[in-house]
């Protein structure tokens, strides 16, 4: 246990330290929910199951390119569906508290959709996640121009970024987890980049309802990385009306970067307290999305805006709970980046068509993107984003999927309804 954490007098869980920490986490306690989700999903059964993986094809490509897949299931219900085009996660299936399993991620139903997105959904973003401010930075004493496409700004990797390539799908494998790796070699100058990058994707999934994404890189030159997954969760699917101004959200930062009115960070680190950006307790997120009073909520009509994570380190560690009150599903999100972009879909719409022809609006789901901050290769106060040969980079995110009523989600394939 690291120094300064207690144990948690309801469940021998470490908490999330001392002082101020401890009483987030008091309060957090209130909710019915996480003593399941800090002991384990212990209401689970602790036979070993082993969750399936297999290969699968998404179509093809207006020129005919064949899309490959790989599917990751478990016996609770959850289902993964990852494609070869931009190493995307096009489909993930949860159950909510009445056992009703639904799509919880935005997307489309065909390939083609993908490759005319400017949303990023479920994609792999990337070299550099978020945004680089005129598109320029200095490595070594030597400046690189990369391509802009976002007011001026370079954003997830430019005009064609990793969730638009296609990537090789190396292996799959059932198991305990079930794997499904990714490789894309990214060459030398590619949206201007320095250096030929080769990324590892890694998606694996378990059968107590954890999915791992795991990004790794290696280059042959001084460059600059940063990768990080753009999901859009819609914890509320199934449930006619619900929303995602309705989820309740906790995202254990106590400061977040500024931004200027292009979404560039100015390079501040600020305190949350007081502020529409404060999620320590959780919090509806339509609660104060709207507060025309604070400056960074019109520049980012809504959220937008990446949170300096608490704890930060090399270690993994709670950012962020999302609840669902309307399906009861919740979400923990576990990273060791420093930073969590979270973006509340404000620019949804509705001229977007995704999946079965529904069309995606303003507030429909929320994106967290674990990462390095935004615009870090020209900020001396943030931590680098730079990758060196002989170093590999590395960014791991896991998500943690269970209901407020664990009783029904069961590890079987048929859940049923509540018995209370």
């Amino acid at each position: 246990m690291p120094a300064g954490t207690r144990t948690c007098p309801c469940c021998s869980c470490a908490t999330f330290g001392t002082g101020g920490a401890e009483s987030r986490h008091a309060s957090v306690v209130s909710y019915a929910f996480l003593a399941l989700l800090s002991c384990g999903l212990g209401l689970l059964s602790t036979a070993t199951m082993a969750a399936d993986a297999r290969r699968t094809t998404f179509g093809t490509l207006s020129n005919g390119t064949s899309v490959e897949a790989a599917e990751l299931s478990n016996a609770t219900g959850i289902k993964v569906r990852i494609m070869t085009l931009g190493a995307s996660i096009q489909s993930l299936l949860a159950p909510d508290r009445r056992g009703h399993i639904a799509d919880i991620v935005l997307g489309f139903d065909s390939a083609q959709e993908y490759l005319q997105d400017n949303h990023y959904f479920g994609g792999t973003v990337g070299r550099f996640a978020n945004r680089i401010s005129k598109g320029r930075f200095t490595l070594d004493s030597h400046s690189f121009v990369l391509a802009t496409n976002d007011h001026g700004n370079h954003l997830h990797g430019g005009k064609v970024g990793f969730n638009k390539v296609l990537w090789i799908l190396r292996s799959v494998k059932s198991g305990a987890p079930a794997i499904a790796t990714f490789s894309y070699v990214s060459p030398d100058g590619e949206e201007g980049y320095p250096g030929t990058l080769r990324v590892t994707a890694t998606f694996s999934l378990d059968d107590k309802n954890t999915l791992q994404v795991e990004y790794t890189a290696s280059t042959d030159r001084p460059t600059i990385v940063n990768i990080s997954s753009h999901n859009y969760f819609q914890l509320g699917a199934g449930v006619a009306g619900a929303s995602a101004m309705d989820d309740t959200l906790q995202i254990l930062a106590s400061r977040y970067t500024p931004v200027d009115a292009q979404l560039i960070p100015t390079g501040e680190l600020r305190s949350v307290s007081g502020t529409p950006f404060d999620f320590l307790q959780p919090t509806a997120v339509g609660q104060r999305v709207r507060d025309g009073n604070d400056l960074q909520l019109r520049f980012g009509r809504g959220y937008d805006h990446n949170f300096a994570l608490d704890g930060a380190g090399t270690a993994l560690r709670e950012a962020a709970r999302i609840y669902s009150p309307g399906t009861g599903r919740i979400l923990e999100i576990l990273t060791a980046a420093p930073g969590l972009q979270f973006y509340s879909g404000n620019f949804l719409d509705s001229t977007t068509a995704g999946k079965q022809g529904a069309l995606y609006r303003e507030g429909d789901a929320l994106v967290f993107e674990p990462q390095l901050f935004p615009d870090a290769p020209n900020k001396a106060n943030f931590r680098s984003a730079r990758l060196d040969p002989g170093r590999i980079y590395r960014n791991t995110i896991v998500y943690r999927f269970s209901t407020d009523n664990p009783v029904n989600f069961r590890q079987d394939a048929n859940p049923r309804e509540p018995t209370n």
